[in-house]
């Protein structure tokens, strides 16, 4: 997989950049959906779970509407990658039959384009989640610093589920009915509108296995309240994202050479 991005860094940033365009070609705001989608998606939700539904996160002490907003616009920026993913990433072979056969043509491009073009929607994001927690929240603390950290493991999961997806999506063409559905039962499940402490010892003995329920949790302890991170869950996020990368990798090379023939 290295190779694929020192030997064709050029070719995957064209790619990518062709993704991200194609998004947004024929709207009149353009590359201004880029802002205006999350802010959208963060007043819907505060509005339906914080002001209708009094929502808010567990063990937070004088926790404002405003503080609940950035929470939510937090989570479903980390939720928002992986759900993005998990709706691409099978058509992404697919939606390229031209260039998978072509022989010389390095396949592993198509998903890591798709993932690149996710990737950037979500560096926006973050960017606004940033400024609403210097001008609106309570502001950075010492903590602060470990943010990054908190969303490191989100990196080898999301490239293990693009691979994963993308070598599947080609013989079970079902995979990309079904990605809505994941991706809504992965929201609610992943602790994006209420704190993990919150979950039902039976139900936790299930959802602590979800590694994005740990990053969300973690992520959101050190940059919005201020708290030291379970160093175990992100141990835990980034061994289950490694293993998730390895099964990606095994299954797209091994599956790889009967693309062709497939589509």
């Amino acid at each position: 997989m290295l190779k694929i991005f020192t030997q064709h860094r050029y070719l995957l940033w064209q790619f990518t950049k062709r993704q991200i365009e194609q998004r947004h070609r024929g709207s009149a705001l353009g590359m201004i959906w880029s802002i205006l989608q999350p802010l959208l998606m963060m007043a819907i939700y505060t509005v339906v779970f914080g002001l209708i539904f009094k929502g808010g996160y567990k063990g937070v002490e004088n926790q404002s509407t405003m503080d609940y907003a950035l929470g939510v616009f937090l989570s479903i920026t980390i939720f928002q990658i992986v759900s993005e993913t998990i709706g691409s990433s099978p058509a992404s072979v697919t939606s390229q039959p031209n260039l998978v056969k072509k022989v010389v043509f390095p396949m592993e491009i198509l998903p890591l384009a798709n993932l690149g073009a996710a990737l950037y929607q979500f560096s926006i994001s973050l960017i606004l989640v940033l400024i609403g927690v210097a001008t609106l929240g309570e502001g950075f603390s010492r903590y602060s610093l470990l943010f990054l950290v908190t969303l490191l493991p989100l990196i080898p999961l999301i490239l293990g589920i693009a691979l994963l997806l993308s070598s599947l999506g080609v013989f079970l063409r079902d995979i990309q009915y079904a990605a809505g559905p994941i991706s809504m039962v992965l929201m609610y499940a992943s602790a994006v509108f209420y704190s993990a402490n919150m979950i039902p010892p039976a139900l936790w003995n299930w959802l602590k296995y979800n590694p994005l329920i740990h990053i969300i949790e973690q992520a959101r302890a050190v940059l919005l309240w201020h708290q030291a991170p379970h160093w175990s869950g992100i141990a835990y996020s980034f061994a289950f994202g490694l293993m998730m990368s390895a099964l990606g990798l095994f299954c797209f090379r091994k599956l790889k050479p009967a693309f062709a023939d497939v589509i």
